[in-house]
């Protein structure tokens, strides 16, 4: 006789079915072009095949039917991808056609990996990427920028703004500006490390990096220092933006006390007023960056979030300046929310920062920022407050649009396609990555997300929200305001020598 002593009583639900697609948006990403037998040296790594991360978009500022976006493809576990991979829409995002610059082997260039993509459209519609290219086995380093004058359909050969051999000095996070005033100005910007082989070298030195060209693209100045924070310190995530009179503002995060277990990091700012001959002697602080990193909350696993990378967004008819970053400090350092700053004198002086984030009780990360032509906010990034704690098999995360329609004071939210399973992202040295970074932008009125979400069980892919994508839920809270002693707690290893965000 067979004995069942629990045949009567229920088993556990079925955990719903994972979404393969998201409401109102569109894919962008597809499966790589290449031959997986393209890819270098796994040095350690393991490749996540079809996996993309950290999307950057522009729009043409002369159509705004025209956007071209680039992403990485087949992304390694220990930095970089096989490929940089880029798509041009004409018709508002609707449909979408991919190509690839020559950065590496996997797209005809020269070296095993590429990384941090950024891109820009000029006002004459001439487009730039720029990537990090590397040897996986060997220090064998360069920073590329590509053109393209056919709206992104195809791309010529790059041209190197820095090239490295020696272990010591290692690049990371570029970012590629068209002057939106002038079509023969370009500017380029990254950070360069010292020291690098020698870990928590109390003399290492990161400064901010720079190159422009004032032809067009025919030719790019030498790339020179315009930034030094001095030894055992750092920038990174530089990105410049050009107001309307001409100037140039540098976002970047200054990092001091490098070498200590608690390093500070800065939100700060450099300021040109000639089209970046010259540079702001010090950089002007807009405020400290408080983040304690995104883990898992039920399993422990960290999350890479893009808390050393802030955004930066200006106001073409009144030249206002917006930075937004993840920042702890509205929950006394109990979590990660999303920071914002204002400036209204071309960045010499910032607000006190307030929270964009309205699900105050979860973390959220790794925003993203622009303006409208109306003046209106628009500010991205991802949170937990979809997730059912409950469910110890997924990890629901959201991507969430908090818009502003009195300059930062009050915000509104709009979910973004869906939840989805950040369990089934790629992973980066064992953490859960998206992407150091997001993207938006604006067309007139309406904002344009573009950003990483993972259908069903995986890969990851980038997607892209057009003007008349439904919006999924929708609430307004005025934006919390605290003040709280300067306070840095928790491990914050990753930016430091030795760790690179490649």
């Amino acid at each position: 006789m067979l004995l069942c002593w629990a045949c009567d009583e229920p088993g556990p639900s079925p955990s719903p079915p994972l979404p393969s697609t998201f409401p109102g948006l569109v894919p962008v990403s597809s499966s790589a072009s290449w031959n997986s037998s393209c890819q270098g040296p796994a040095r350690g790594g393991s490749v996540f095949p079809n996996a993309v991360v950290e999307p950057s978009i522009a729009i043409d500022p002369t159509n705004a039917q025209h956007l071209i976006g680039v992403w990485q493809q087949d992304r390694w576990s220990n930095g970089g991808a096989n490929g940089i991979v880029s798509a041009a829409t004409f018709d508002g995002g609707q449909t979408w056609t991919r190509s690839s610059a020559k950065f590496s082997r996997c797209t005809e260039g020269t070296y095993d990996r590429a990384t941090d993509p950024w891109v820009s459209i000029g006002p004459g519609g001439t487009a730039w990427q720029i990537a990090y290219v590397f040897d996986a086995a060997a220090p064998n380093r360069a920073m590329l920028v590509s053109r393209s004058s056919d709206g992104g359909r195809t791309w010529q050969d790059p041209q190197q703004l820095q090239h490295d051999t020696d272990p010591s000095l290692v690049m990371d996070k570029e970012t590629v500006t068209a002057d939106p005033l002038d079509p023969l100005f370009v500017y380029a910007v990254w950070d360069r490390l010292t020291g690098f082989a020698l870990a928590n070298d109390p003399l290492g030195k990161g400064p901010a990096w720079f190159a422009r060209t004032t032809d067009g693209g025919e030719s790019w100045e030498a790339a020179r220092q315009i930034y030094d924070p001095g030894p055992d310190a750092q920038t990174i995530s530089n990105q410049i933006v050009v107001l309307p009179d001409g100037t140039l503002v540098d976002l970047l995060i200054v990092i001091t006390q490098n070498s200590k277990p608690i390093p500070r990091a800065t939100v700060s700012v450099l300021r040109s007023t000639d089209r970046g001959v010259s540079w702001s002697a010090a950089a002007i602080p807009v405020a400290e960056a408080e983040f304690v990193g995104v883990n898992d909350p039920k399993k422990g696993r960290g999350i890479r979030s893009g808390s050393v990378v802030p955004a930066i967004a200006v106001d073409r008819a009144n030249g206002a300046l917006y930075v937004a970053w993840e920042d702890a400090r509205f929950s006394g350092l109990a979590r990660d929310g999303i920071a914002l700053s204002r400036s209204t004198d071309g960045g010499l002086h910032w607000s006190a920062p307030v929270q964009v984030n309205t699900a105050h009780d979860v973390p959220a990360f790794t925003p993203a920022l622009a303006v409208a032509a109306n003046g209106n906010l628009g500010v991205t990034y991802y949170d937990f407050r979809n997730d059912d704690p409950s469910d110890g098999d997924h990890l629901m995360v959201t991507r969430w649009l908090s818009t502003s329609t009195d300059g930062g004071a009050t915000f509104a939210d709009t979910m973004i396609g869906g939840p989805f399973d950040l369990r089934a992202a790629p992973l980066e040295h064992g953490a859960y990555f998206l992407g150091d970074y997001q993207a938006l932008v604006s067309a007139g009125s309406i904002f344009l997300p573009f950003f990483v979400a993972v259908p069903g069980s995986g890969p990851s892919s980038v997607y892209f929200r057009p003007a008349g994508g439904a919006p999924v839920g929708r609430g307004a809270l005025s934006v919390a305001r605290s003040e709280v002693q300067q306070m840095w707690k928790g491990a914050r290893e990753r930016w430091r020598f030795g760790t690179l965000f490649k």
